[in-house]
């Protein structure tokens, strides 16, 4: 390989924060080269820090959420964000579902041209993005995240597709975020352990995960700090005050991994994987 380099895909400003942070940092630092695609404004978030609920940031909340993205992809240590271009779709059943410029209503084939464009350009062996199950969050943003990697994944190898967008590329792997059960478990003891109130109810904790599609455990060690920081970095999105975001004190580790389910790869590899680029890497000495 010429060059290590992973690209993920997101729906809006602060997901990039809130899944993966960690592990894009860990190989920014690493040298592996770190690419964001971010499909939408955010223009239909809702202001979720009372802080920041305030009239001339609502009224200029695309730009603002701009600015938030801009500092927090400077902390979490991604070298290039590319914006699809997209409105956001908002909340399942608001009236800016059918806004046309919104990405749900994008058409499919030109949504995945944008981001085959993209992949052809930055030549990433590795993509991660969105599972297929949603887990109770029928986001229309994210499911067409979901809906739209798989089918650049292979337009963007195949010279016939997309003839415009650039010399195909054809990446290696995809991966889907996942947030486990035994995430929550651990951090729910934790809480526990230290005297806290949980924010994780019993009902949550039942809640079925997808712990047995698991296939990836990236040891964040040393870079749990990061998606703290790039989360308060979305002033209008993250309440500072929130006891699931920051519930525990920032010096706490009660799960050091980011756990990702191997979707589709061209490469042989570990059953189990502690590496998004496990098959890919050149061994030392070579």
């Amino acid at each position: 390989m010429e060059r290590l380099c992973l690209l993920s895909v997101h729906a809006h400003p602060d997901d990039e924060a809130s899944k993966g942070a960690a592990t894009v940092a860990r190989y920014h630092a690493e040298g592996v080269r770190t690419v964001l695609v971010c499909c939408t404004g955010g223009e239909a978030g809702e202001i979720l820090n009372p802080a920041m609920d305030r009239p001339e940031i609502k009224a200029n909340l695309a730009s603002v959420r701009r600015q938030e993205l801009a500092r927090a992809t400077e902390i979490i240590g991604y070298d290039q964000v590319d914006l699809l271009g997209y409105r956001d779709s908002g909340m399942p059943g608001a009236e800016c579902n059918a806004h046309p410029d919104c990405f749900a209503q994008a058409p499919l084939d030109e949504a995945v041209g944008r981001l085959v464009a993209v992949i052809r350009r930055e030549r990433p062996q590795v993509l991660v993005t969105y599972a297929d199950d949603h887990g109770g969050y029928e986001h229309p943003d994210h499911i067409r995240v979901h809906e739209i990697t798989g089918p650049a994944f292979d337009a963007a190898g195949d010279p016939d597709a997309y003839p415009g967008a650039g010399e195909p590329w054809q990446p290696l792997k995809i991966y889907y975020s996942a947030w486990s059960a035994a995430r929550m478990k651990a951090l729910h003891a934790k809480f526990l352990e230290l005297g806290l109130e949980s924010p994780f109810s019993k009902e949550r904790l039942n809640r079925a995960g997808m712990d047995d599609r698991i296939t990836t455990k990236v040891d964040i060690s040393g870079f749990h700090d990061v998606r703290r920081a790039a989360l308060i970095a979305h002033a209008t999105q993250i309440d500072p005050s929130s006891p699931f975001w920051f519930g525990l004190p920032p010096e706490i580790v009660a799960y050091p991994y980011d756990d990702y389910i191997l979707a589709r790869t061209l490469v042989e590899g570990p059953g189990r994987e502690d590496d998004l680029f496990a098959g890919l890497r050149v061994p030392t000495g070579s």
